[in-house]
C-alpha cells in the first residue's frame, strides 16, 4: 500500500517538481511516514509536516481539502458561493502559496474568495468571515508548531472553527476525492478572487479597542516588552498599543515575518525558552511585563516582574488574572449580566471556575479546542439563555469579546496591559493578584507534560497508552486515591462504582482522573502534534506543597505508562 501510493505520486504527470525531487531522495523510513496514512483533521483542522506524501502538508493535500470544502460550501445553498470564503495566512513556509492556491481552487467552483493582502492573525480571519458575511473561512497556519509544519483550518459562517458535526461532512467530501494529484487550478476564475486589507483591519481594531474597561487607567508607570515571535501579531498589537497609549518596546529581532523563526528557540509561548530574548530586553529596559504571542496570534504568554525577578505565568494563571480583573470591573461598574456564563475546557484549572463563582458567573466546560467554545457562544446568541463574559483554555488562549469566534491574542494583550496598570496603581503586580486568589480560594499548581511520539510507531504507542489506562484504570496516583474518573470517549463518569453519563459533549479520546485531595490528572493525544499530553491541576495548602505533589503525580504517571 505504501509503495503503491509512493509510486503513484512519484510517477504522476501533475506532481509538483519540487515535491518529485523530494520523493526521489526519500529513504524507506521517510517513505513509510509520508504515505502510511492520509493527513487528518484534528482539534485544530489539518496540521502536519511540510513535504511530499499523503501524510504531509503540500499543495496536493491542500487542494484535496479545498475540493472537499468547495463542495461543502456549494451544499449550503445557492447563495453560499456568492457569500464566499475569507482566506488568511501566517508567516510560515508556503502559507501565501497555499492561500492563493486555495482561492484558485474555490474560484474554479464558482465560489467568491476574499484573500488578505499579507499575513494576518487567526482571530482577524475569524472576524473577516463575520464582517464580510461569508459562508466560511480558511486559515493557513500551524499556530505554535515548529518551522517544519504548516496547516489548514476551516471556519463556518459564524467565524468559528468547524465543530465535529460539520467537519465530518467536509471530511466525507474530502475523502471522496479520488486523485488529489489530478486537481489543477487552470480553471480558476480570477474575477472571483478579491484582495482585502486595511478596511477589514480598521473594523477589527475598532472592535478590539471597544473591550477596554478602564481606558483612562494610568499608563505612565508600566513598561511592556512585546514579541510577536516572528508572526502575525507584530502590526496589530503595536497598532492597538499606539492608539491606546501603552508604553511598549518590541523585540525587534523577532518582529520580522521569518518562516524559519531564526531568532527564537521556539515560537511557542508555552515553552520558557521562547522568552529568552524578550527577558533580556526586559532586564535592560527594567520592564514590568513581557507579552509573547504565537505566530498566528491566537495565544498570548506572560512574564511579570515580581520582587525583582521575572515570573512566567501559565495559561491557567494568566487566564485566572484576567477573569479576576474583568469580572471585578464588570461587577464594580454594574455591567455584569445576571445570566453571565464563562467557558473553559475539561483540562483547564479549577481556579478560574472558583473565581467565576465568586462573581456569580456560571462556568460551562467544553472539550479541548476553541471551536467548542465558539459553538456555545453561537447557541446562547440565539437563545439568550446566558450572556458570554469570558472564554479561555489552559493553552494560553482566551477570548474577551466574541466579535471573534476564536482565541484572540491582540484582545488579550490589550486587556492584560490594562490590568497591569490598574493593579500597579494599587501597589500590586499581577503575581500579587494571583497570590491573593490563592490565599482566598486555595492554592493550585497547574502543569502539562508531553510524550513526543512521531511517525506510525508513535501513533500506535499513543493508542496503546490510552488503551492501557482504560483497561487498567489507576486506583491511586502517587499513593493518593482516585475517587472518580471520566472517559470522554465513552462519555461516562465512574464514581463509587456508579456510572453516569457525561452530557453535552461529543466523543473524544480524553481521560480524567479525580484525586481525593481535590487534584486531578487528565490524558489526551494531541490533535495537532505527535504527542500524548498529560495535564495536572494540583491543589495544595501552599505553593511549595502543590509543587511537591505535582512532581510526585508526574513521576507516577510517567512510571504508569512505561
Amino acid at each position: 500500500m505504501i509503495l503503491e501510493q509512493y509510486n503513484r505520486w512519484v510517477n504522476h504527470p501533475n506532481i509538483d517538481p519540487a515535491l518529485k525531487e523530494e520523493l526521489l531522495n526519500m529513504d524507506e523510513k521517510t517513505k513509510n511516514d509520508a504515505f502510511y496514512t492520509n493527513i487528518e483533521f484534528g482539534t485544530a483542522g489539518m496540521r502536519g509536516l511540510l513535504g511530499a506524501g499523503t501524510n504531509r502538508i503540500n499543495v496536493h493535500t491542500i487542494r484535496k481539502a479545498n475540493v472537499g470544502f468547495a463542495n461543502y460550501i456549494l451544499s449550503l445553498g445557492e447563495d453560499a458561493k456568492d457569500k464566499g470564503v475569507a482566506i488568511g495566512y501566517d508567516n510560515r513556509h508556503m502559507s501565501y502559496e497555499f492561500a492563493m492556491d486555495s482561492a484558485k481552487v474555490l474560484s474554479s467552483f464558482g465560489i467568491t474568495t476574499y484573500v488578505f493582502e499579507s499575513l494576518r492573525p487567526t482571530p482577524e480571519l475569524s472576524f473577516a468571515v463575520r464582517h464580510l458575511g461569508c459562508a466560511g473561512g480558511i486559515m493557513i497556519t500551524a499556530s505554535h508548531n515548529p518551522k517544519e509544519y504548516n496547516g489548514y483550518k476551516l471556519y463556518d459562517e459564524k467565524g468559528c472553527q468547524l465543530v465535529p458535526a460539520l467537519a465530518s461532512k467536509v471530511i466525507a467530501l474530502v475523502n471522496a476525492v479520488e486523485d488529489e494529484l489530478a486537481i489543477k487550478t487552470d480553471q480558476a476564475d480570477e474575477s472571483l478572487i478579491h484582495i482585502i486589507g486595511k478596511e477589514v483591519d480598521e473594523e477589527y481594531y475598532k472592535n478590539v479597542l471597544a473591550i477596554q474597561l478602564n481606558p483612562d487607567v494610568n499608563k505612565d508607570d508600566i513598561k511592556i516588552i512585546f514579541t510577536p515571535q516572528h508572526g502575525t501579531s507584530n502590526i496589530p498589537v503595536k497598532e492597538i498599543y499606539d492608539r491606546t497609549g501603552y508604553h511598549y518596546v518590541a523585540v525587534e529581532e523577532q518582529c520580522t515575518p521569518d518562516p524559519d523563526f531564526s531568532n527564537t528557540p521556539t515560537p511557542n509561548p508555552e515553552e520558557p525558552s521562547s522568552y529568552n530574548l524578550a527577558l533580556e530586553y526586559a532586564v535592560r529596559e527594567d520592564a514590568d511585563i513581557v507579552l509573547s504571542c504565537d505566530p498566528d496570534a491566537d495565544r498570548m504568554g506572560v512574564a511579570v516582574k515580581h520582587n525583582g525577578e521575572y515570573v512566567l505565568l501559565t495559561g491557567n494563571q494568566s487566564g485566572s488574572v484576567l477573569i479576576e480583573y474583568i469580572f471585578s470591573q464588570l461587577t464594580e461598574k454594574g455591567r455584569m449580566p445576571k445570566n453571565a456564563v464563562m467557558f473553559n475546557t475539561v483540562v483547564t484549572s479549577d481556579l478560574g471556575e472558583k473565581i467565576a463563582s465568586k462573581y456569580g458567573v456560571e462556568t460551562e466546560k467544553t472539550l479541548t479546542g476553541f471551536k467548542f467554545i465558539g459553538e456555545k457562544v453561537a447557541k446562547y446568541e440565539v437563545t439568550h439563555e446566558k450572556e458570554y463574559v469570558f472564554g479561555y483554555e489552559e493553552s494560553y488562549g482566551s477570548l474577551i469579546s466574541p466579535f471573534v469566534r476564536d482565541k484572540d491574542a491582540p484582545q488579550a494583550c490589550l486587556m492584560l496591559a490594562e490590568a497591569a496598570c490598574y493593579y500597579h496603581a494599587q501597589g500590586k503586580t499581577l503575581v500579587d493578584v494571583l497570590n491573593g486568589l490563592y490565599a482566598e480560594l486555595g492554592t493550585y499548581q497547574e502543569s502539562q507534560t508531553s510524550l513526543s511520539l512521531a511517525g506510525q510507531e508513535g501513533a500506535m504507542r499513543i493508542k496503546q497508552i490510552m488503551a492501557t489506562l482504560r483497561e487498567h484504570t489507576p486506583k491511586e496516583i502517587a499513593k493518593t486515591a482516585v475517587v472518580a474518573y471520566e472517559d470522554y470517549k465513552t462519555l461516562k463518569r465512574v464514581e463509587n462504582g456508579q456510572e453516569t453519563d457525561l452530557n453535552g459533549f461529543t466523543n473524544s479520546d480524553v481521560l480524567k482522573f479525580y484525586l481525593k485531595d481535590g487534584s486531578w490528572v487528565a490524558v489526551r493525544p494531541s490533535g495537532t502534534e505527535p504527542k500524548c499530553k498529560f495535564y495536572y491541576c494540583v491543589k495544595g495548602n501552599s505553593i511549595q506543597e502543590a509543587k511537591e505533589k505535582t512532581e510526585a503525580y508526574q513521576k507516577a504517571m510517567s512510571d504508569a505508562i512505561q
